[in-house]
C-alpha cells in the first residue's frame, strides 16, 4: 500500500520548481502549469486555455516569475497549447522563446487538426510565431540547469517530457495516468491523435527512468514525490487498460454519456468527494471520442 506524497498546491515547491494552477474550465487542480527557474533564467512548461492568459499572468507576477524567458508546449491539446497566442502578446515586452515537439509546429499553426473529439472546444487560436522545434535527446539549458527531451508519444504524437538529472523529476505532461488526488483518475485516452500502441511503449519508457528519478510531474495533477511517485509508475498501465475495457463495456451497454459518466463514477473512483459525475462528464465524453476515432468503437 503506498503511502501518498503529493504536492498539488500553488507556489514553490523546490529549489528550482513552482507549480500554478491554470483554472482550466474553472476547475481547480485539474491542470498544472510548471516553472522552472534556475539563476534568473525562467522556463514555462504549458499554458492553459486562453481565458485564463490575464489571470497567468498575474500570477506568475505575484510570485516574482515575470517575465517568462522560455515556454515549452508538452503537447498541442487545447488545455495546454491554447493560450500561446494571447499569452504570447501579452508577454510583447519580453524576449521569449516559445519550444515544442517538431511534431507540434504545424497543430499550433492549424489548432483545428487537433480539436476533433472535443465538443465545445472548438475555437481555435492559430500561432503563427517562430517555434523552435524539440526532438528526442535534446537539451534545454536554464542558465546551467540542464533539461533532457523525451518524446512520450501516445497520448498525442507530439508529446514530449523533460526530464531533470539534477533534480531526479520528469515533467510528463499527459504521458502517464492523469491522477487529479488520491481518488480520482482518468486515462490519457484522447482525441484525435490517440496511438495506444505508442502509448504503452512510453509507459514502460517511463518505468525504465525508476532509477534515475524522486518526483514526477505531471500535468493533473502536481508532483508526486519520493518513493511515492512509484505509484504513477506501476499503476499507469494497468489503469489504462482497466479504464478502456470498462469504457467499451458501458458504452455498448448504453451509449449516453450520463449512463457511462455515472458507472465510471460509481465502479472506478467511489471515494472522491470533488471529481463527482458533474465535474467528470466532460472527462468521459473525451475518452469515449477517443476510442471513436482509434477505431475501439463505433
Amino acid at each position: 500500500m503506498y503511502k501518498i506524497v503529493i504536492i498539488n498546491s500553488e507556489g514553490k515547491y523546490d529549489d528550482n520548481y513552482y507549480l500554478i494552477d491554470a483554472m482550466t474550465m474553472g476547475l481547480p487542480k485539474f491542470l498544472a502549469t510548471y516553472i522552472v527557474e534556475n539563476n534568473g533564467m525562467r522556463l514555462m512548461i504549458d499554458v492553459g486555455e486562453t481565458l485564463k492568459s490575464r489571470k497567468t499572468i498575474k500570477k506568475l507576477k505575484d510570485l516574482s516569475l515575470y517575465p517568462i524567458d522560455k515556454i515549452v508546449l508538452t503537447h498541442s491539446h487545447w488545455d495546454h497549447a491554447q493560450g500561446i497566442s494571447k499569452l504570447y502578446n501579452l508577454m510583447k515586452d519580453s524576449d521569449m522563446e516559445v519550444l515544442a515537439s517538431e511534431n507540434a509546429i504545424e497543430n499550433l499553426k492549424h489548432p483545428e487538426n487537433m480539436i476533433e473529439g472535443f465538443e465545445g472546444f472548438e475555437e481555435v487560436y492559430p500561432f503563427e510565431e517562430m517555434v523552435t522545434p524539440l526532438k528526442e535527446g535534446d537539451i534545454i539549458d536554464i542558465n546551467g540547469l540542464e533539461l533532457e527531451v523525451l518524446n512520450l508519444f501516445g497520448h498525442t504524437m507530439d508529446s514530449i517530457g523533460l526530464f531533470d538529472k539534477t533534480n531526479k523529476n520528469l515533467f510528463a505532461g499527459c504521458a502517464t495516468v492523469n491522477r487529479l488526488d488520491q481518488d480520482a483518475f482518468f486515462v490519457p485516452l484522447m482525441p484525435p491523435d490517440f496511438h495506444e500502441a505508442e502509448l504503452l511503449k512510453t509507459f514502460n519508457k517511463i518505468r525504465n527512468m525508476r532509477n534515475e528519478l524522486s518526483s514526477i510531474s505531471i500535468s493533473h495533477f502536481g508532483v508526486w514525490k519520493d518513493n511515492h511517485f512509484e505509484q504513477i509508475l506501476d499503476e499507469m498501465e494497468d489503469l489504462y487498460l482497466k479504464v478502456k475495457n470498462f469504457l467499451i463495456e458501458w458504452y455498448n451497454e448504453n451509449p449516453s454519456i450520463d449512463f457511462i459518466t455515472s458507472k465510471y463514477c460509481k465502479t472506478l473512483i467511489p471515494n472522491s468527494k470533488f471529481w463527482n459525475e458533474k465535474a467528470f462528464i466532460v472527462i468521459v465524453g473525451m475518452m469515449i471520442n477517443g476510442l471513436k476515432l482509434s477505431g475501439f468503437i463505433e
